[in-house]
């Protein structure tokens, strides 16, 4: 973990970045105590899910999707 004065964190911004992306933790001080007032650390990607036919690019709905239903068809099966 590094340490860093806010007035070194503005001089080193770049630097301390590529340190973060490394995976290391960042930390800002301020005043004459160095208390520690904001912290620098990595996150995770987010990785967008997709779900049913969005994993496959070449899926194409048939023509037959766009016919209209037959007479009589409710969308609920006959109970027998």
């Amino acid at each position: 973990m590094t340490t860093a004065t806010i007035f070194e964190a503005k001089t080193n911004l770049s630097a301390l970045l590529k340190q973060v992306q490394k995976g290391e933790t960042v930390i800002i001080t301020s005043g004459r105590k160095k208390t520690p007032v904001a912290k620098l650390e990595p996150i995770e990607p987010v990785i967008k899910k997709r779900l049913g036919a969005m994993y496959d690019p070449d899926f194409v709905l048939g023509d037959a999707f766009w016919e209209p239903l037959p007479p009589g068809w409710d969308g609920v099966s006959d109970p027998e």
